[in-house]
């Protein structure tokens, strides 16, 4: 049985759906603004997402039509009141969850309605699949209050839509909305308002009923082929091809499609294409 079991504490919620666990950032009256307590809670959801034997698939969202607005500026002790390293202290218990998040064999999702900014934007950039419905806004906001962009956005922002895109978000803190996201590569699939946790949920499922261990050596790959060279990964694709091979899971696919019965993993299809919403950034 599962031990992802449903809860509501320190503004993040958490609840299963089947074999997907949902992490949803729960403070809507600060557009979900993460302060320490809600940091501490959110590490834990996503240890107990990881480590579930039962949770084939994470989805990330936020209640009350936003993402994440990144860091609650107002629970931010002054830097005059802070030293260097108790800063960088904090950060670096985070950030270590952060690792854990990207690295981690699960497929993850991020559904992202309204504002997903700063260390918001950061964390739906750690999901290898982002669902951005209209009215979505994102940007690394970090430079209007003189901070350096985090949540692995530096490692994961370049490497999807290159150096000089990112230098361009990070320096200027330039909004892009859900169609833009989509244009530069950010975002996967615009949806309708409303529609971005229940399309990333109806993916997830997908991806819940696929090969574990021909996911999690995929997503691995990939996640390394950038720091990597030809000669490694091919290496890498013979060994993991290997595993594959000897999987029970490719047995029975084999034998499924032998026998003309239907697939255990299909995609589902993509949403239909809806019309652009009017929707224009605020200028930066």
């Amino acid at each position: 049985m599962s031990q992802f079991s449903t809860s509501n504490q320190h503004g993040v919620s958490c609840a299963l759906h089947e074999r997907v666990a949902v992490i949803t950032f729960d403070r809507p009256e600060r557009r979900n603004a993460m302060d320490m307590e809600m940091r501490g809670e959110f590490a834990r959801a996503v240890a107990h997402a990881i480590g579930d034997d039962d949770v084939r698939a994470i989805v990330l969202t936020g209640n009350g039509g936003h993402f994440c607005a990144g860091g609650d500026i107002g629970s931010m002790q002054s830097g005059d009141g802070m030293t260097a390293e108790a800063g960088r202290q904090r950060m670096r218990r985070m950030l270590d969850n952060v690792a854990a998040l990207y690295t981690c064999d699960k497929p993850v999702i991020s559904a992202v309605e309204g504002c997903a900014f700063g260390g918001g934007f950061g964390l739906a950039l750690l999901a290898d699949i982002i669902i951005a419905a209209e009215g979505a806004r994102f940007c690394m906001s970090f430079a209007r209050v003189g901070l350096v962009p985090d949540s692995g956005a530096l490692y994961t922002l370049p490497r999807m839509i290159g150096v000089q895109r990112a230098k361009q978000l990070m320096f200027s803190a330039q909004e892009l909305d859900a169609r833009q996201a989509q244009e530069w590569g950010i975002a996967m699939e615009v949806v309708p308002r409303g529609k971005a946790l229940p399309r990333a949920v109806e993916l997830a499922q997908a991806l819940a009923s696929a090969s574990q261990a021909a996911v999690a050596m995929t997503k691995t790959a990939l996640n390394n082929t950038l720091s990597s060279d030809l000669r490694s990964i091919i290496e890498l694709e013979a060994n993991a091809q290997g595993v594959a091979f000897s999987s029970a899971y490719h047995r029975e696919a084999i034998k499924r499609f032998l026998a003309k019965q239907p697939p255990m993993f299909q995609w589902p299809h993509p949403p239909a294409r809806y019309p652009k919403e009017t929707h224009h950034a605020e200028p930066t």
